[in-house]
């Protein structure tokens, strides 16, 4: 069955908002087998009716997202019902449940509310336990007379469209499509090599396994792996992943490294601080980002002056003098001085050269010492270089330090 994503709004295309709607729906309609062939991302007005009167003759299934709001460039409603040719009707109980809802929350009624209260003739009303946006449902054909598909209108912002997905089309679909042999797909998070050694590691090894698909998706500092195919082909693919790529494989989920981190520490009762120079609070960022990191994570610091290393963390102005604030006697120091100074468990530093200016010969852009130190063991430093632009290269040394300290809670050997 051809399966088509359409996502409406003007301030997709224009970047103010982020479309997170093809991963999720994919990953989601999978299991049974669904793929999606084609998205489009339209603006706002007319251009919304041609694309649709297009797609509906040659799709079977089409998600159409966004544009069931209040105000008048919310049209998806309307221009769905007129190439249809199905009346608009008020539905009454959606209309009260709307009042009561807007109500409750302090929210002003008004007529434009009204309009969301509207369904096509025939339409299946699919809840909206968050938001005033309710989806609809039009079955296949729904008027005899104008060819079209199965069709969802769901609500644009994600914390709305997401779980009403899960609870209200993802029923509808196991109703309509008839799901062949299971199908899986597995997602390996990798850490600390390149797109390019993971795939000289296992391409070839997996691709000689019948049936599976295999694909790559890299990202600064990071690999995901992912597998698709019937249960007894992705295990034979699983054995050869974690045979090839184990130590450097941190999740087989969506979680992200510091999410890794922090779930380890709090089962570990262990915690962490982090002194910071050229990431300038990155590392600190991305672990509170995460929920529960107040369990675990005590403090950060960030010394991005040689003058704040030495007030703030007490850094020998000597190992600065003697080997210069990007080296590894001084991240070692800044490590040592962060658990201490926060009592932590463990503490991670960070010193080196962004670029693109700053760099000399023995020291270019690019460079950067991770400092891991533990209670009871002498510091870990690890040199990097990673020329790239300023971004990039702290994401990159971000990564490069969390997986130190991976390494380090699960026992596996630091290279």
């Amino acid at each position: 069955m051809r399966v088509v994503v359409l996502n409406t709004g003007t301030e997709l295309l224009l970047g103010d908002v982020h479309d997170t709607h093809l991963a999720f729906i994919a990953r989601e309609i999978l299991p049974l087998g669904l793929r999606i062939e084609e998205r489009r991302t339209v603006p706002d007005g007319e251009t919304i009716r041609h694309t649709l009167a297009e797609l509906f003759s040659r799709t079977a299934i089409l998600f159409v997202t966004g544009g069931l709001g209040p105000t008048t460039d919310d049209i998806t409603r309307d221009v769905v019902a007129d190439l249809l040719g199905l009346e608009l009707r008020q539905d009454p109980q959606l209309l009260a449940s709307l009042k009561r809802r807007l109500e409750a929350r302090g929210i002003k009624w008004t007529s434009r509310i009204a309009r969301q209260a509207c369904v096509p003739a025939g339409a299946q009303v699919l809840a909206n336990e968050n938001g005033s946006a309710s989806g609809l449902y039009l079955k296949v054909n729904i008027n005899p007379q104008i060819p079209s598909p199965h069709l969802f209108l769901l609500p644009g912002p994600p914390r709305e469209l997401q779980p009403m997905f899960r609870a209200y089309v993802m029923p509808i679909l196991r109703s309509i499509v008839q799901v062949p042999g299971s199908i899986e797909r597995r997602l390996y998070k990798i850490v600390g090599i390149g797109e390019s050694t993971v795939e000289e590691a296992i391409g070839e090894k997996v691709l000689a396994v019948p049936g599976i698909e295999l694909g790559y998706c890299a990202r600064p500092g990071e690999v995901d792996v992912r597998v698709i195919g019937e249960p007894h082909a992705v295990l034979r693919a699983d054995a050869i992943i974690r045979n090839k790529l184990g130590l450097w494989i941190f999740s087989t989920s969506d979680e992200t490294l510091e999410e890794v981190l922090v779930e380890l520490l709090i089962k570990r009762k262990e915690t962490l601080a982090v002194a910071e120079s050229c990431t300038g609070g990155l590392l600190s960022d991305r672990i509170t980002n995460v929920s529960g990191a107040s369990a675990v994570f005590l403090a950060g610091y960030i010394c991005y002056s040689n003058q704040a290393k030495m007030s703030a963390l007490d850094v020998d102005p000597k190992l600065i003098e003697q080997h210069g604030a990007v080296s590894e006697p001084v991240a070692r120091s800044m490590a040592e001085q962060a658990r201490m100074c926060a009592r932590s468990t463990y503490a991670l530093a960070t010193t080196g050269i962004a670029g693109p200016t700053g760099g000399i010969a023995d020291k270019p852009a690019g460079t950067i010492y991770v400092a891991l130190a533990s209670a009871g063991s002498e510091a870990t430093v690890k040199k990097f270089f990673f020329p790239s632009d300023r971004e990039t290269f702290k994401e990159l040394a971000a990564q490069a330090a969390f997986d130190l300290l991976r390494r380090k809670l699960m026992s596996i050997p630091i290279q």
